[in-house]
Parts: structure tokens; sequence; C-alpha cells
């Protein structure tokens, strides 16, 4: 029997650094990757790849697969704007993707690409192993989904409940001859901005990563729900709003796209997660899903929950009387709500209301955080309530009200 500690599926940075962290504690680990490895990973180059340098630490991972090191974050609004210092890193994404699956087998892990994994084996009801490529079977004692969205074990077992109504679209794109300090705008070099305007990306977010000199990566994304249906022109799918974006920015006047970088296009699902783990079984990265919901950031929470369940397979496995039961295997669930997405229910209604907000009251957040301290952005971010309502007017309520009516109605 074709049989390993711990199966894998999915080699992205939850699921590839899940691998390495078990195989640098001695665990036979397998991961089946669907893509072929000569082009890996043309087709799941789907990140923007902003981070920051403490999860380059946390991970240990190296500087020469960063693009640019930024300074600050940038937030626009139609007519204002706000900037803090906050270091991060525009990592090249394929390169990065790439070094985890090198360190991986470095450390011990087995990689097969051409290797689609379709549905969970199970024997009484467990999960016992994976089917890959048609009719090719292979055995665990622990098996992990990090196929993202698609989720087929997940889905089988049981654990996932991804929405449809709640999956963000989003696409970007590598220029050069980009103004990244045009006098109209505040200077992004060595910054990433995120700029709020339903103009741009209805019930969404447009933004522009400078990635060195004159080049940057520029995108955005929106959820195809009830803020994008009323901010959204009739017939503009998210190709036309990002070439609408080109057009009218003036920081783009001569920007091109650069040769040989292709188009950037994903998904991900803003919802809280349902169950994450079961007998023999885990969900990790975007298949759970793990996305920060605020800011979009996924890399680096992906990669927690990677280390999560490295750390929870670890500990059943441990024992001279391994137990993967799903109580066993619920320390992962802990795990993940208390380091990899704390508060992660408070921070989703945030993101929410947030985009339910109209063009003007973008405008007014910006003065808002102008006035408040450098401490409540940040507190905001980690899902305090209380610095929240610092941002909040009387003139909100029937905004409140409609959100309110709109959760009741979910």
């Amino acid at each position: 029997m074709d049989h390993f500690d711990v199966v894998i599926a999915g080699a992205g940075p939850a699921g590839a650094q899940c691998a390495r962290d078990l195989a640098g504690r001695d665990y036979d680990v397998l991961v089946l990757e669907t893509e072929s490895e000569d082009e890996f990973p043309r087709q799941s180059n789907k990140s923007t790849a902003g981070t920051f340098p403490s999860m380059m630490a946390s991970f240990s991972v190296p500087d020469d697969v960063v693009m640019n090191y930024t300074d600050s974050v940038v937030l626009e609004s139609p007519n204002d704007s706000y900037v803090t210092d906050q270091p991060g890193a525009v990592l090249e994404f394929a390169e990065f993707k790439r070094f985890l699956v090198r360190d991986g087998r470095e450390r011990g892990a087995t990689y097969r690409f051409d290797s689609r994994v379709s549905k969970p084996i199970t024997e009484g009801g467990d999960v016992v192993g994976v089917r890959y490529d048609g009719d090719e079977e292979v055995y665990g004692d622990i098996i992990v989904d990090a196929t993202g969205p698609a989720a087929p074990l997940a889905k089988a077992l049981g654990v996932s409940d991804l929405e449809r109504e709640r999956q963000a679209i989003g696409v970007e794109y590598e220029y050069e001859g980009v103004a990244v300090d045009h006098p109209e705008y505040p200077d992004l070099t060595d910054a990433m901005m995120l700029r709020l305007d339903h103009d741009l990306a209805p019930g969404g977010y447009s933004w522009i990563f400078h990635t060195g000199g004159d080049t940057a990566k520029v995108g955005l994304c929106y959820i195809q729900n009830d803020s994008h249906r009323r901010y959204a022109t009739d017939g503009m799918g998210i190709d036309d709003y990002l070439e609408y974006w080109l057009e009218t920015d003036p920081r783009f006047a001569e920007a091109e796209r650069i040769e040989g970088k292709q188009a950037h296009r994903g998904s991900a699902h803003i919802q809280p997660p349902g169950s994450l783990s079961t007998d023999s079984f885990m969900a990790v990265g975007d298949t759970v899903p793990t996305i920060d919901p605020l800011w979009g950031e996924g890399i680096h929470t992906g990669m927690k929950s990677g280390r999560a369940a490295a750390v929870t397979a670890d500990a059943c496995l441990t024992p001279a009387d391994p137990d993967t039961s799903a109580e066993a295997m619920s320390v992962y669930d802990d795990l993940w709500h208390s380091e990899v997405a704390p508060k992660a229910r408070t921070r989703l209604l945030m993101t929410e209301l947030l985009y339910l907000a109209p063009n003007d009251r973008y405008d007014t957040l910006m003065r808002d955080l102008q006035r408040t301290d450098g401490d409540t952005l940040s507190e905001v971010n980690a899902g305090d309530k209380l610095a929240a309502r610092k941002l909040f007017h009387l003139s909100d309520l029937p905004m409140l009200a409609r959100f309110a009516r709109r959760q009741l109605a979910q």
C-alpha cells in the first residue's frame, strides 16, 4: 500500500508550509499538486503577494523572493487619503511558491506533480486516503486539503461550506511606467496602496503595490453581492473596471503591461469558517477560508493555518498509540481561532459594513483616520469594537440599520 504519515492535497502556501514543518519533524509527507512541475505555478500564480516582514521572519522566507520591501500603507478614497507607517513586502509569488516546494523537498517531503486529487477514500466513515488522477490511490494517517476553493476533499467530507455569494474575484497586472509619485496623489514610492472607490471597484477595493522603480502591481477585487449590485455599472465586468481605472487615473498615463508577465486572476471566499477538521482530516488556507477579510492578505494567514495543521498532526501522531479522532484533531480548530485568525467574525462584520458605505463616507473615513492617533487603525484591524466606534457618526445610523437588516436576513 502507498502510505504516508500525512498526505496533503495542494502545494500553495498553506499546504507547502504544512509539509515543510512536518518534514522538518521527520514525518513521511506527500504533497499532491495538480499542476505540472515544469510550469508550476503558472495556473495558480494568483496572489498580489503583499505581506509583512513578520511572515518572512516567522517562516524563514529568503529575501530573494521579494520584489520590493515597502515602508507604508496608503489608503485612498475618491477625494482624500491616509498614510500610515507599516513595513511590508511585495513578493514575486511564483518564486515564493517554488521556494516553498524546494525547501520542503530538502527537508524530506515528497512531491507529486500532475496529480489532481478527486475525492477522499473512506473506511467505516473515516478518511484513510485520497484518490487522484482517476484511479490512483494513496493512503495516510492524516489527510490535509489545501486545494483552495475547489475543496474536493473538504466538500465530500462535509467540512467545507463555501458560499458562492461570498466569493470575491480579483484581477491584477504588472505595469511599468507607473507614476508612483504623481503630484496629484499621495507618494506611493515603496508603499502599498488600497483604494476604496465604488466607481472603480463596486463592493470592493483596488490597489497599487510598488515593486520598485516605475513598476507596480495594479488590480482590483470585489464580491458580487448586494453592495456590488448597488454600486455597479450595468454591463461592466472586472476587466472593464480595471481598464476604466487605467484610462482615467493620470498615474497610468504612460503605463504599459510588463512583457512576459501574466495576469493574476483569483478568487477567495470572504465568510466565517464552518468546521475545520474531522476524523484524520484538516482543511487549511483558502479551503477554509483563511484570507484576511478586511485587507485581503492571505499569505500570512494561510501559512499560519498550515503551521497550525502541522502542530496538530504532530500532537496526534507523536504518542505511542496515535489518536486521529475528531476530538484529537479539533486542536487545529482551537489553534485556528486563537492563533491564525482571532476575532475572525468581528473583522468580517467590519468588512461587510465597510463595503456597504458610499463613496462620500470613504472620504469622511480618511479624515477621521487623519485626526485619530496612529494606533486606531491597527486596533480596528485587530477587531477592536471600541476602536471602531471612534470612526462612527450619527449620520451613519441609516447605514447601520440597513446593515442590521441584512444581517438578520442572512
